[in-house]
């Protein structure tokens, strides 16, 4: 079964998910007044211009040679069960359940040579969210900041009430998929639930307990409301205030735009059904309707990849689904006239072993794997870079984390030149060592 939202699971490191996250205020009304005072205050935001992002996150790391470098040469325990098929692209092929994304590769690109030197989730998760190695399981904080927090905080939102990086339907990579040091209004909005469920609404879009808007008669009763439940969460130091922004943050909890932007209903049931009536599709579906009313990034947390036992069987239940929302995505975008102007990214923190293990499984590979970057004005269609012949290192065109954060900040516009301050006030370079890959430009 696919991973649903709010799931706990043990990751072969032997660590639960529960671990890596923090319990914040369930209640979107809690946040917004810091999300809106970020934006308020930031110089160097454009609005309703520049692109945007989608990521699919295959957390726990996807097998690139089931995928998107396949070995159909090599010997059956290295090959697998999987056929290639042909692709838009001449001389191309991907693993046959990514049939979906073969008709639309000649507007995506695909990096086959990204290498970093680590094997265990969530330093690797770290690694390839934020294009630095940090934490280790004796020290699992977060390091650094993800990069969908870096392109909130030098973006921001392309529409005044649309939180500017979303996560769908919540923040996972171990807990990397935040702010850090950059401050917590540059953590993502997380959705809280299932975009494919009957009954799907954002209970962080819901007002605080016990508020009506039916009850309130002026906006004033309203805000002294706001005003009773500011005093009572401040004692506990869950909340800083609303202060002079807690008028607009009622206004986007309770407003139009926001909402209609989750109202999945509103789409043809034509083209829901060909994303396909899982989480993968309704939520690829979902960040191509939060994009198109203004968000800067959403970031798809597809379920989990770490496939020890079993590796073919398992992928049975995930290929299919994910090809069907990024295929249909990139012809929807394309169909809207929206594919030059979002990037699409799907990533996870490493690869799977080139040998089947003796459980029919793959185990961690971080020495060489796959990423697929697509839209955004990228060259479609690009092969960069190569494995040997069982897919176990690079042969050709090494690419490391930092190279795909800086060919993602790039392509959206933003200076590879820009530093924030660490806690201890250091600056610290987006990008570092990272160049952004030339063959997509």
């Amino acid at each position: 079964m696919l991973t649903l939202a709010g799931r706990t699971f043990r990751n072969c490191d032997g660590i639960t998910r529960r671990n890596f996250l923090q319990i914040g205020a369930p209640l979107l009304g809690l946040g917004l007044p810091s999300l809106l005072r970020h934006e308020a205050g930031a110089a160097d935001v454009t609005r309703d211009r520049g692109k945007s992002l989608i990521v699919f996150w295959t957390h726990g790391g996807m097998s690139q040679q089931d995928t998107y470098d396949l070995k159909p040469y090599s010997p059956p325990e290295y090959r697998g069960p999987y056929r290639p098929i042909a692709t838009k692209v001449p001389g191309v092929v991907l693993g046959e359940r990514f049939a979906r994304q073969a008709t639309v590769l000649d507007k995506m690109s695909l990096v086959r040579s990204v290498h970093h030197e680590n094997g265990i989730h969530a330093p690797s998760a770290h690694w390839m969210q934020t294009g630095h190695f940090g934490p280790t399981l004796a020290r699992i904080a977060a390091q650094y900041p993800s990069f969908g927090s870096v392109i909130n905080k030098a973006l921001g939102s392309r529409s005044p009430r649309m939180p500017a990086y979303i996560a769908v339907p919540q923040a996972e990579a171990f807990g990397y998929q935040k702010s850090v040091f950059l401050g917590a209004s540059y953590d993502p909005f997380e959705v809280g639930a299932d975009p494919n469920a009957k009954d799907f609404k954002v209970p962080n879009l819901a007002l605080p307990g016990g508020l009506a808007l039916k009850s309130v008669r002026t906006r004033r009763d309203l805000l002294a409301k706001f005003d009773t439940l500011r005093r009572d969460i401040d004692r506990s130091g869950v909340m800083d205030g609303l202060d002079a922004f807690k008028s607009q943050a009622l206004e986007m909890v309770a407003g139009e735009d926001v909402r209609r932007a989750f109202e999945m209903e509103r789409e043809p049931d034509a083209l829901r059904d060909r994303y396909g009536r899982h989480q993968y599709g309704q939520s690829a579906l979902l960040a191509r309707r939060l994009v198109e009313a203004g968000a800067r990034v959403v970031t798809v947390n597809t379920g989990y990849w770490d496939h020890h036992n079993e590796v073919h069987k398992n992928l049975e239940q995930h290929l299919p689904p994910l090809d069907a929302a990024i295929g249909t995505l990139f012809e929807d975008l394309d169909t809207r006239g929206m594919l030059d102007d979002t990037l699409v990214y799907c990533a996870g923190e490493f690869g799977r072993t080139p040998l089947i293990n003796g459980h029919a499984g793959r185990d961690h590979w971080s020495s060489c794997f796959s990423v697929m970057l697509g839209g955004g004005g990228l060259a479609g269609g690009t092969i960069v870079g190569a494995s040997e012949k069982h897919g176990g290192d690079v042969q050709e065109r090494p690419t490391i984390p930092l190279d795909v954060m800086a060919t993602i900040y790039h392509a959206m516009g933003i200076s590879l030149e820009t530093h924030y301050e660490d806690a201890s006030g250091r600056p610290v370079g987006i990008a570092g060592t990272g160049r952004p890959i030339q063959e997509l430009f």
